[in-house]
């Protein structure tokens, strides 16, 4: 059903065609049955699928990535697809426009997409009001980050505040350093500057009366020597968990010509062609540390290569542009793998 979809959507640019799906999907749900129809061809509910990690029981271990729900407009509509978990943002302190129009591009040929969307989104309490009327059962986590606007030397508190706003309607917190399109936020990785943001988190949270789960996504580019950092810093101050990936600034290997991407410009690469470098990252880290949580996300477009992710060592797993290429199916796709290799 999504392929017949598909050819009417590719024939939209990205970014319209997202818009177009969400809210087709709105208005459907709105028309009796049509959403336990839906739950009942997508959905996959069986007690081997449930994960315990860092506090939380997941249904599933199948996660919807940040960036296809920004301000938690849609987490009904992504439930019904049978997530076992959702991850809203990347949310600012402020709401921002992000970065002009045309921000999304498809590369077919590669399985691909290529975003410079530049956290696009209504703010913290766009999201908060968004998230009081989320629906029971499903597990959500909160992706923040910092305002363009807002220089690294001030980073910290955006965090801080989108951390305190959020506290009381998410279930765990994943801060976002890793996107390329927030000009020198990337830098948020070095050593210093990243531990010293962890630890300002890591503070607030224990002020509170619950404390809730805190992960970090990591850049796909980052080398051996960056990555021991990070795994030196989990220790140091208990991080909970680490998302591997995020979108890669890296454009080798594409079948995509030379000439589209120039023209396409600057983004972050996500997809298959970002599969191959998250795995080795996931094994990276599982070698190091035997115990820290992995979340992966990074080119997830089958059962099969959702079970490479989990035989390198992550936990759960998110998909992202897998959903755009191959549709709510593909949900459904991984947990009969995981199922069935239980």
């Amino acid at each position: 059903m999504y392929q017949l979809a598909k050819k009417f959507l590719f024939s939209m640019p990205a970014e319209k065609a997202h818009h177009f799906t969400t809210k087709t999907m709105r208005a459907s749900f709105k028309i009796p049955l049509v959403k336990a129809i839906f739950k009942s061809i997508y959905r996959l509910e069986h007690p081997k699928l449930e994960r315990k990690l860092f506090g939380l029981t997941f249904k599933n271990p199948v996660g919807l990535a940040a960036g296809f729900d920004k301000n938690a407009e849609f987490i009904h509509e992504f439930a019904a697809m049978g997530f076992g978990f959702i991850e809203i943002g990347t949310v600012t302190p402020l709401a921002q426009p992000g970065n002009p129009e045309p921000r999304l591009f498809r590369l077919p040929g590669d399985h691909a997409l290529i975003n410079r969307m530049g956290f696009n989104n209504k703010g913290m309490h766009a999201a908060k009001e968004n998230l009081q009327h989320k629906p029971k059962g499903i597990i959500i986590g909160g992706n923040i980050g910092k305002n363009k606007v807002t220089p690294n030397e001030q980073a910290t508190d955006d965090y801080l505040k989108c951390f305190d706003v959020l506290y009381p309607e998410v279930d765990y917190f994943v801060v976002n350093v890793s996107s390329p399109n927030t000009p020198d936020l990337r830098k948020l990785q070095d050593k210093e500057p990243l531990e010293a943001l962890l630890r300002s988190l890591q503070k607030a949270n224990r002020k509170k009366p619950n404390q809730k789960p805190i992960l970090l996504k990591i850049a796909p580019d980052l080398t051996n020597s960056q990555l021991d950092d990070i795994i030196e810093i989990a220790g140091n101050i208990n991080l909970d968990g680490i998302i591997a990936t995020n979108t890669t600034i890296d454009r080798s290997g594409l079948q995509e010509s030379a000439k589209n991407l120039e023209s396409i410009g600057a983004g972050g690469l996500s997809g298959a062609p970002v599969f191959k470098r998250s795995t080795e990252i996931i094994q990276y880290l599982r070698a190091q540390n035997r115990d820290i949580p992995i979340i992966a996300v990074g080119g997830i477009l089958s059962g099969a290569d959702a079970l490479e992710k989990l035989a390198a060592g992550a936990n759960l797993v998110q998909v992202y542009t897998g959903l755009v290429y191959k549709g709510p199916a593909l949900i459904k796709e991984i947990n009969q793998a995981i199922l069935a290799n239980a």
